[in-house]
């Protein structure tokens, strides 16, 4: 279907689409997509020669030609009424319910989320944009098949939007005949939409941008959103962002994302998931930095922990929020005992956050708001910690400090387990996979795929002494997939995605050469 000026939508119409879909709307993507895909495709080019560096045997570090930028004396534009209180927010999905629930829940922000925790089906995607559309204007609503209602209660969270990173593209939207990027998409579309009517209301237009690798990625977002402003006549900085610091990379360059988008930025947020991912995934033909069972690399580890130190120290200089990162523990119905041990470890966790400095915090149900909320109300009674800033030292040696522990077969078995039952899900249209009581996404799914490559790259002895080889991998498969079958019955076994999962999951954890991104080839699995 032709929108536009050598703008083609392939994908299916559907009537309720035409509202967002507008040829004003996807012309105000084309344009930003024709302007900037020259210097994205140079952007992601890069990533590849820095990572070359690493893979010959160097070692990523602070950028001496910005040190400049890291001693001097500057601080961000500054934080809107909105965000200056985040002390917890909460993630998830941008279908229907979801958001409805997630912006009554009882906390400061919700984060409706077009990347990690969303499959990107072309109906997913524009669904989403529908829901944020009507969510904006207080005009969302769903009913169950039960006859259950959903509205919005009078008060109701901040939104963010998080766009896809920047190496996803957008297949079902063809910009002179090549896909769009996907990121600029999710941006445009709700940025279009709903800027004007959010400043009108009192808030304004906020997002969250995931997995940037260098500190030139966010000079590039920096200049749409000043073309996307200037576009709509909407006046500079309007646009608030808060920075996910979820790749190796870019934990050396905090300072330079803060400067680079000083007019528009609020805050860092520690993604930890998606960091111990990029450190497996930098590292990754360093023998020296094999990555134990992924269970036992917590926030406690001296490597993350610094990371959480440094992010708080960065953000307070630059008068910045520093954001904690993701709890994946949910509470489970009528099990106590479990709900017990969830909340004892998310107490621990919430404790170091608040300790270490951070303004706020991550949480993946609602149900553990009430926790989260209590451990940042008692001990950080103010609206952010900015003005109480630490004097934490961390150098680059405590970012890359290898987390020594075990390789067991039961990590091997849970990362394959995880990987396959995760990938089925994001083929069959959903991102966010509540899996042996922990919230998955896409994160967490690459580092199951990513430990597992590296474990066998580097012939890693299992606790027991066996070797972790491609072969083994194959077998574990095998034997998880009759598990599951088990688990979930030969209906929801042979109507699922699970025989594709696992090939993808095999293909990618053995292959000569770590993918740089699942959801890559993943994507090409979906409408």
């Amino acid at each position: 279907m032709s929108v536009g000026n050598s703008v083609e939508i392939k994908a299916p119409a559907r009537p309720e689409f035409e509202g967002v879909l507008t040829p004003e709307a996807v012309e105000f993507v084309a344009a930003l997509v024709r302007k900037y895909r020259g210097r994205h495709a140079e952007l992601m080019a890069y990533r590849e020669e820095r990572q070359a560096v690493i893979d010959a045997g160097g070692l990523p570090g602070f950028l001496p030609e910005t040190e400049t930028v890291r001693k001097g004396n500057w601080k961000i534009a500054g934080i809107p009424t909105g965000l200056q209180d985040r002390r917890v927010e909460l993630t998830g999905p941008v279908n229907r319910k979801m958001v409805i629930n997630a912006l009554n829940a009882p906390v400061k922000c919700f984060m409706a989320d077009f990347e990690d925790s969303q499959s990107p089906t072309w109906g997913g995607l524009i669904e989403g944009q529908i829901n944020l559309r009507d969510a904006v204007r207080r005009q969302i609503s769903f009913r169950n098949p039960n006859g259950k209602e959903y509205t919005l209660n009078e008060q109701t969270a901040t939104l963010l939007v998080r766009p896809r990173g920047w190496h996803l593209p957008e297949k079902h939207l063809l910009i002179d005949g090549e896909p769009a990027i996907g990121a600029i998409m999710d941006f445009g579309l709700f940025f279009f939409h709903n800027a004007k009517e959010q400043l009108a209301r009192g808030a304004g237009p906020y997002f969250y941008l995931p997995k940037l690798q260098s500190h030139l990625e966010a000079r590039l977002w920096n200049d749409i959103f000043n073309d996307a402003q200037d576009a709509l006549g909407i006046p500079r900085k309007s646009i608030k962002v808060t920075v996910l610091i979820e790749t190796l990379w870019v934990a050396f360059e905090m300072d330079e994302i803060l400067y680079e988008l000083r007019d528009h930025i609020t805050g860092l947020n520690c993604g930890r998931w998606d960091y111990i991912f990029s450190y497996i995934k930098t590292l990754k033909n360093h023998a020296d930095r094999i990555v134990p069972d992924r269970q036992s690399v917590g926030m406690d580890r001296h490597f993350m922990d610094s990371y959480s130190k440094l992010l708080c120290v960065t953000c307070h200089k630059r008068g910045a929020s520093a954001m904690g990162g993701m709890s994946a523990f949910i509470p489970v119905k009528n099990d106590d005992a479990w709900n017990k041990q969830v909340f004892d470890k998310v107490k621990i966790d919430k404790e170091r956050e608040v300790n270490n400095g951070h303004d706020g915090t991550w949480i993946a149900h609602p149900g553990l708001a009430e926790e989260a909320n209590e451990i940042f109300d008692r001990l950080m009674p103010t609206a952010n910690q900015i003005n109480n800033p630490r004097d934490w030292k961390i150098v680059a040696a405590d970012l890359l400090k290898h987390p020594e522990g075990k390789i067991t077969e039961a990590g091997l078995r849970n990362n394959v387990s995880v990987g396959i039952q995760y990938l089925e899900a994001w083929i069959g249209g959903n991102g966010c996979v509540p899996i042996f009581n922990l919230m998955e996404d896409a994160a967490t799914a690459e580092i199951s795929r990513t430990q597992v490559w590296q474990w066998i790259k580097h012939d890693a002895k299992l606790s027991g002494g066996r070797a972790v080889t491609a072969s083994l991998v194959r077998g574990i498969i095998d034997e998880e997939l009759v598990e599951i079958r088990r688990s979930v019955g030969d209906e929801r076994y042979l109507s699922g995605h699970y025989a594709e999962a696992a090939g993808i999951m095999a293909r990618m954890s053995t292959a000569p050469v770590c993918a740089d991104f699942l959801t890559l080839p993943a994507y090409a699995c979906l409408d």
